[in-house]
């Protein structure tokens, strides 16, 4: 399984004007404190001394805010043109621990991080999250005291990162839904606007010229941010909030200056290809590139895997999944795929035998996320999903949406909450299998099982019988499946997809799929042992199904209208059973990865083991 790659952004640039903290010997202060002379001594306490206290740094700084503040120009930016402003040292943070949404230095030398209260620095005109700065900590400068230098944004690109950034961190710790896509006119500019002198110390343009450059800057740096310049098809969200953008990586722990120090050991790290290879050499140049790198001779793969289809596909957005990506539809279903690190030869694709002809699907392998989440494909377009992908909104008549991992054997529990439904909306939950009709209710067909909302109705086939009372708004509401061991599903590992045909859609690879919903009706079997079993607010409803048809079970959700549920797959429950023993769907995320792994594997084996050859026209 590909996780999204932690990218640290290469920001840093040649700085066209800094301003200099300069700061007090460091041997008098800790001599006065613990009796140890010696400017390199960390023996005195975090803003000890004469230190000025971090009181100046607004309350709010640790939601990811500076506010404005009357003495902002006081600050770092007051004391350019060669001013200095007097700071003194703290104590080194022995134990270096985080405390993302503060204002945190890292010190070039050593890289660790320390707070910038420890140095009793003034942060006034600082943000959390910045990355336009120079520091050494008192145990690494040569004076034994600490430097910190704070230079000019490269101009748009770091600003766009700190306050991406800094919105991020807002919404993880006031919305209920964190957002992780944030509108250009409504979020981004506004932000930027409004602290503008703590992003940069390069004098605030007197026209209004920059937001322009906003879409410019952020969709050029792709290594760094996400895109997305249009709502999904059937999405409430207004035309005009977009384009949104994101951050590629969402760890912000990883926001930091790239000091010259990291930028050369990165160069040295990532020399080698996206398959872990040794380093490339950037001197095979010319017309006889090619040929030498077949030879043994190596070239700069790290570049040109930039416009790979492949260099692309590892680049996933924060959950997992592309923003533009096709929809399982008109009988067809798109699987993601990704370099399969197992395909031997991947070498072959440069021979002369294969130019023009497709892209073999044995290089390749299912693209699986780390968590079960609710799948963006596998659902009708009109549904809209929330940034975490836990959440949907219904929309007109009924339809579908599954999880992005089913289950095939043992005992499984998963929850729903129904956060809105008003009086004319309705909803279907539920299990289903992959041909389940993503355009009608659960329990449409064969393929689903259902438990509705109204009457508390059970459906299958789309024959509805009476099981419960109603449910509604604030229920939360318990769905467990049991299948058995010994079926032939439960034995069999999941399809590699390896024989299927891999198209091209927005820089991203994907396995197509016939479906075949007639043969697959014929072909099902109902499995005894099976039982589906429905809770209410941890209350046991009964069981609702037995003997289900045998196959693989996605947790579903079809809405009527505009009802919003969010859906838990665990590990931690509001009402787990009491009543009967089960594993959360979360778990099915390492499972799947262990399953389609083994499959993967053994593909290639049974392939060397035959003497087959994909496609015939391989020498």
């Amino acid at each position: 399984m590909t996780q999204p790659l932690r990218l640290r952004p290469h920001l840093a640039a040649p700085p066209i004007k800094v301003h200099v903290v300069c700061v007090t010997n460091m041997a008098s202060v800790a001599e006065k404190e613990c009796g140890e002379a010696g400017g390199g001594s960390v023996g005195s306490p975090a803003g000890g001394g004469d230190n000025r206290s971090s009181d100046s740094i607004p309350a709010n700084t640790a939601s990811g805010v500076d506010p404005e503040s009357s003495n902002e120009k006081d600050g770092l930016e007051g004391t350019g043109d060669g001013e200095a402003g007097d700071t003194q040292t703290g104590s080194v943070d022995e134990d270096n621990t985080r405390q993302l949404g503060d204002i945190e230095l890292q010190c070039s030398l050593c890289t660790k991080w320390f707070g910038a209260d420890h140095f009793g620095i003034d942060t006034t005109s600082c943000l959390p999250f910045m990355t336009n700065y120079s520091f050494h900590c008192n145990l690494c400068h040569h004076s034994g005291n600490t430097y910190f230098l704070r230079k000019q944004a490269t101009y748009l690109k770091e600003m766009c990162l700190t306050a991406l950034a800094n919105l991020t961190w807002q919404s993880r710790n006031k919305d209920e839904h964190p957002k992780t896509m944030f509108s250009k006119d409504k979020d981004i500019i506004p932000f930027i606007d409004k602290y503008w002198e703590s992003l940069t110390t390069r004098q605030r343009p007197g026209k209004m010229s920059w937001p322009n450059s906003i879409v410019k800057t952020m969709t050029k740096e792709r290594d760094v941010f996400l895109v997305k310049e249009h709502p999904d098809p059937g999405s409430k969200d207004p035309e005009e909030d977009y384009p949104k953008f994101g951050l590629l990586d969402q760890d912000l722990g990883n926001i930091g200056p790239v000091y010259d120090s990291q930028r050369q050991s990165s160069a040295v790290s990532t020399g080698g290809s996206l398959n872990g290879s040794a380093g490339a050499s950037s001197s095979a140049k010319g017309r006889g590139a090619k040929r030498k790198q077949q030879d043994g001779s190596s070239a700069n793969t790290a570049k040109r895997t930039r416009s790979d289809p492949l260099f692309s596909a590892q680049r996933l957005p924060p959950h997992g999944y592309p923003l533009e990506h096709p929809f399982n539809k008109d009988g067809y279903r798109y699987i993601l795929a990704e370099p399969d690190p197992h395909a031997p030869d991947p070498e072959k694709l440069e021979l002369d035998c294969w130019a023009g002809k497709p892209i073999p699907g044995d290089l390749y392998r299912a693209c699986l996320y780390e968590r079960v989440l609710l799948a963006l494909h596998d659902r009708a377009p009109q549904l809209k999903i929330s940034d975490d992908r836990l959440t949907v909104l219904g929309e007109k008549g009924y339809s579908m949406v599954r999880a992005s991992h089913g289950v095939r054997k043992g005992s499984w529990y998963f929850e729903i909450f129904i956060d809105e439904m008003p009086p004319d909306t309705a909803a279907r939950l539920g299990w289903s299998q992959a041909l389940g009709n993503l355009q009608a209710p659960l329990g449409y067909d064969k393929f689903s099982y259902s438990w509705r909302s109204k009457k508390g109705t059970k459906f299958h086939q789309s024959i509805g019988k009476h099981y419960s009372d109603s449910y509604g708004q604030g229920d939360t509401l318990g769905f467990y499946i049991h299948l058995p061991d010994e079926t032939e599903t439960a034995q069999s590992l999941p399809d590699t997809y390896k024989d299927k045909a891999l198209i091209k859609f927005k820089s991203y690879l994907y396995f197509e799929e016939k479906d075949f919903v007639d043969k697959a009706e014929k072909n099902l079997k109902q499995t005894p042992g099976t039982e589906i079993v429905f809770y209410k607010n941890g209350v046991n409803q009964g069981v609702a199904f037995k003997d289900v048809f045998e196959g693989v079970y996605y947790p579903a959700i079809s809405l009527y209208k505009c009802c919003t549920v969010s859906i838990n797959f665990g590990p931690y429950f509001k009402h787990p059973p009491k009543d009967k023993s089960f594993r959360p769907v979360s778990d099915m995320a390492w499972n799947a990865v262990v399953e389609h792994t083994l499959g993967d594997v053994l593909y290639h084996v049974e392939t060397e083991v035959d003497g087959r050859k994909s496609p015939p026209w391989e020498p």
